[in-house]
């Protein structure tokens, strides 16, 4: 039978080493690295359309994916005067009924202070905005732009009239 301890009388050796070990200078440790509090990150886009899904329903989307939808703009036809600045430059003040001429006319004002009257089939704007309604609210537009294959598209677009506080 054999046992792992073995009983030393003198021990003196090791208290020699113990000593000279612990007259020796400690070592310096070093400060433990300072962590910067978590900052959350609240995500606001999830209200935004998903950027990943087309503009248009796979359906109208079809309709003038190509360069040769037939949508095109009439280049021919005589620019409005309102058609030389961008709709975001334009705002809806107000809509006016005249007596003698019937319909609705909605009163737009460009960035130059000038008011303007708009109605059905008048058009506005830089991509060839024609007006298809107008009621008291809102001036309903359509526009022609480049659909990014050589071809053309329309989108809708409207102008408000600001909430009055």
């Amino acid at each position: 039978m054999s046992t792992g301890c073995l009983w030393v009388e003198d021990t003196t050796d090791l208290r020699q080493f113990v000593s000279t070990t612990m007259a020796k200078p400690g070592g310096k440790i070093e400060p433990l690295p300072e962590f910067k509090p978590y900052e959350s990150f609240v995500y606001e886009g999830s209200s935004l359309r998903d950027p990943f899904q087309p503009l248009l329903p796979t359906s109208e989307a079809d309709e003038v994916a190509g360069p040769d939808s037939g949508i095109k703009p009439d280049e021919e036809r005589p620019k409005d005067y309102l058609e030389s600045f961008a709709i975001d430059q334009l705002r809806m003040v107000g809509t006016i009924t005249p007596l003698d001429m019937g319909g609705l006319y909605a009163l737009v004002r460009d960035n130059q202070g000038e008011i303007h009257r708009v109605t059905v089939g008048d058009h506005m704007g830089l991509d060839y905005g024609e007006v298809v309604e107008v009621n008291d609210q809102t001036v309903k537009l359509i526009e022609i732009i480049s659909n990014g294959r050589g071809g053309w598209m329309k989108r809708p677009r409207n102008l408000a009239l600001p909430e009055q506080e």
